[in-house]
């Protein structure tokens, strides 16, 4: 079989499927869950890939809502992974698309499957759970999701890993912040606000002594490192002296060791402010997402991808960024992580907009559009040894981003 009917075939199971895929994020759209709870979505797109031969596995990586998929052929080939994402954001549910990723992801990996007799090779979806964060912090008590595929052994077979995300702009990789955690609990001691202020020792002073220390800090900071932070307790009643207060900061940079290089000075503040006010801090620690490594072939391909799909690529440098675990993944295999237009330009994520815009026309013609590129980058992959070996000696070093795109 040439490879213009392989890609005809990969465009055909799509399309026939195209109202289960629809349905299917239509209906995790309609039951959002936070990260770690994705219960609902985990039954639903396992059931979807075992309907399609895969073979699954739940509970794996050290979490109930996560899955590792596979459908192999007979023939030896690379692998490609897909990285599907379903959690919701608390009280606003799908304001990030992961409603419309996860089912982009699993389309476009039982499409390329349903090729696997002819190219060799095996495909495999990796179900991440708690991207947007789950019990506390990035992918709950366990620390970001991605980054535990990886130390679990999940990426050790795996040639190039993809995935989309929905946007107001379709535009290739880009980078991406690193970032790490950090919870401050101070201990005061209680006391009457009004008769005895002067027998309590007040937890929220050294909280809020920590809040403008770090503010002035930001003016010292190098361009692109941001720290930034909330009050998650600040007290119970206005007439007693807090004897507690927290708050859980991030700090977020270009680099992982930016993150670490900064992180002792913000912890100085806070035991500044504990000495100052009379009180103790507890300081607790959680790693976050790693940058994004970019494949500059990867993104040669998937250029190719979007434009023979009618999609306009933007390809002006994007304002702002914030993190993402899949830098995790990209430390680990190749990996693109593309965005595709589900809405109007401006189109902010974690908005209300953004929500609605996931369940629109726009939006699940993106996911069918999306499963398209995905799938045909997969199959690319799979029939040019030389573009397959162009990204992984990027990767690798031994081709620089020019030489390899």
């Amino acid at each position: 079989m040439s490879t213009s009917e392989l890609r005809a075939r990969l465009d055909q199971s799509i399309d026939q499927h195209r109202d289960d895929y629809i349905a299917i994020s239509k209906d995790i759209h309609a039951h959002p869950e936070t990260g770690n709870n994705e219960y609902y979505a985990n039954e639903v797109l396992t059931a979807l890939l075992r309907k399609h031969g895969f073979t699954v596995t739940s509970n794996v990586a050290g979490h109930e809502t996560a899955f590792y998929a596979v459908k192999e052929s007979a023939k030896p080939g690379p692998t490609i992974a897909y990285l599907a994402e379903y959690d919701a954001l608390i009280d606003i549910g799908h304001a990030c698309g992961h409603n419309i990723i996860g089912v982009t992801s699993i389309a476009a990996a039982i499409a390329l499957s349903e090729t696997l007799d002819q190219t060799g090779g095996k495909v495999v979806v990796l179900g991440t759970p708690a991207e947007e964060g789950g019990l506390r912090g990035k992918g709950g008590i366990n620390g970001n999701v991605k980054a535990r595929f990886v130390e679990h052994g999940f990426l050790e077979d795996v040639d190039v890993a993809l995935m989309v995300h929905p946007s107001g702009k379709t535009r290739l990789t880009g980078p991406s912040l690193a970032n790490n955690h950090l919870y401050f609990h101070f201990y005061g001691k209680p006391s009457h606000a009004g008769s005895s202020p002067h027998k309590g020792v007040n937890a929220l002073d050294a909280l809020v002594l920590l809040y403008n220390g770090i503010s002035v800090l930001r003016q010292q900071l190098p361009d692109g490192v941001r720290v930034h932070g909330i009050i998650t307790n600040g007290g119970q009643a206005p007439n007693v002296i807090p004897e507690y207060a927290s708050g859980h900061f991030y700090i977020r940079a270009a680099t992982r060791e930016q993150v670490i290089e900064l992180e002792p000075r913000i912890r100085a503040i806070a035991e500044g402010a504990a000495l100052a006010t009379g009180t103790t801090v507890k300081i607790e620690h959680q790693v976050g997402p790693r940058d994004f490594r970019i494949n500059h072939a990867l993104n040669a391909v998937l250029l190719d991808e979007f434009t023979a799909a009618g999609e306009h690529v933007d390809l002006k440098e994007k304002e702002g960024l914030g993190s993402t675990d899949a830098g995790d993944i990209s430390h680990a295999v190749p990996t693109a992580h593309p965005y595709i237009k589900i809405g109007p330009d401006d189109l902010i994520g974690h908005t209300v907009a953004f929500r609605e815009a996931a369940n629109s026309a726009k939006g699940y013609e993106a996911l069918i559009t999306g499963a398209q590129v995905l799938a045909r980058t997969g199959l690319r992959l799979l029939t040019e040894p030389a573009l397959l070996q162009d990204v992984k000696d990027e990767f690798a070093g031994r081709k620089t981003a020019t030489q390899a795109a």
